[in-house]
């Protein structure tokens, strides 16, 4: 019996890490258990190890950077993709590990997809201005178009790689978890213990509070807003200074206790838009209540009318107007409406299902499994 090896390579996995490491994670566990497929991860460590298939390259620590390392030498990574002997490499970064999975190519004769999950011109812009964004995306063009196949997690970011020269585009859209995030996580007692009256229509955003997640739109909306609204700010690098409607958990927190606080809130809020796909919109809709958020980046493909609503982008107002409108539409029942539409969509199984058929494709193989089995 044919077994076929599928590696994934990516600098973006660490203990506070977000989309990409719940994206792995996932695939890792429904391709463990799908017949004639073996895969094996391979990310940044302090030193080479390996346990139940995962991997780890030395790498140093970024400084303040959350856990993450940034590889600098080739050579380790190289190395352990030419142990591992795949028949397929997954890239999930545009750093020194997608030059690694390239070079492995060369001595392995084997195919690299490579999966954008990060738009590197936008990231840099917006830490170093505009200066630099034709050499990026230049660099951008020349890496994607090496790689056997590339994915994108939206039609706004296929878009934006095709633009770039890069024909050979798919869109490969992000799934949740349809367990962990579930309308049953709901606690009554939330409120309770952030001091708020039961009759507090809370509203919540989880994530980094870096900058272009535009926090200040969020809290010049529930300041508008006013009582009976409150805002729960999670996750880290929040602000300090907000104003008395708003309480912020301001540290990472597990996907468990985020989906305590999802399931026990009334609606998402989400201003950021420049988002390449939203998985927090997601297991929002999945914990069984409806989002608002700026009609820019992925959301547009990603929240559906039935589950919540869009605004301009940038405009406190608007988002504030977008959240009483909901109230008056029945937020439960909408809440409801974005349950369903992520278990016909958006669970895991169907996504990694769809990377089956992107493997079969490359490799040419006829005998790898149709369906993920969770």
């Amino acid at each position: 019996m044919l077994i076929v090896h599928i590696a994934d390579i990516t600098m973006f996995y660490a203990p506070a890490s977000g989309g990409v490491r719940t994206y792995l994670d996932a695939k890792h566990r429904r391709l463990g258990l799908t017949p004639n497929v073996r895969h094996s991860l391979l990310i940044p460590g302090a030193s080479a190890c390996e346990h139940n298939g995962i991997h780890q390259a030395p790498a140093p620590p970024l400084p303040f950077g959350n856990g993450y390392r940034f590889p600098l030498r080739l050579a380790p990574w190289c190395n352990v993709l030419h142990e591992l002997q795949p028949d397929l490499i997954e890239v999930g970064d545009p750093y020194l590990t997608a030059w690694a999975a390239l070079g492995a190519r060369r001595r392995l004769d084997v195919p690299v997809i490579g999966f954008y999950h990060s738009d590197l011109p936008l990231l840099v812009s917006n830490r170093m201005g505009n200066w630099f964004t034709p050499n990026v995306e230049a660099y951008v063009s020349k890496l994607y178009g090496n790689f056997d196949r590339v994915l994108a997690p939206s039609q706004v970011m296929a878009s934006k790689l095709r633009r770039l020269g890069i024909d050979n585009v798919h869109v490969q859209r992000l799934g949740v978890d349809l367990a962990t995030f579930h309308p049953d996580h709901r606690d009554p007692g939330l409120r309770a213990e952030l001091g708020l009256p039961d009759d507090t229509r809370l509203l919540v955003f989880a994530g980094r509070g870096s900058r272009e997640k535009n926090l200040p739109v969020l809290l010049d909306c529930i300041q508008r807003l006013g009582k009976p609204y409150h805002l729960l700010l999670v996750g880290s690098h929040m602000p300090a200074h907000v104003p008395d409607n708003v309480t912020v958990f301001d540290h990472f927190r597990p996907a468990s206790e985020v989906a305590r606080l999802l399931a026990s809130a009334d609606l998402l809020v989400h201003a950021g838009d420049q988002e390449t796909f939203g998985l927090v919109i997601l297991e929002a809709m999945a914990s069984a209540i409806p989002v608002v958020a700026v009609a820019a980046g992925a959301f547009r493909e990603i929240v559906d009318p039935g589950c919540g609503q869009l605004c301009a982008p940038g405009d406190g107002q608007a988002m504030a107007a977008a959240v009483a409108q909901v109230f008056e539409r029945n937020v439960t029942l909408l809440g409801q409406r974005a349950r369903l539409h992520v278990e016909q969509h958006y669970s895991w199984d169907s996504v990694v299902s769809g990377l089956l058929e992107h493997y079969r494709a490359v490799l040419g193989y006829s005998n790898l499994p149709v369906r993920a089995h969770a």
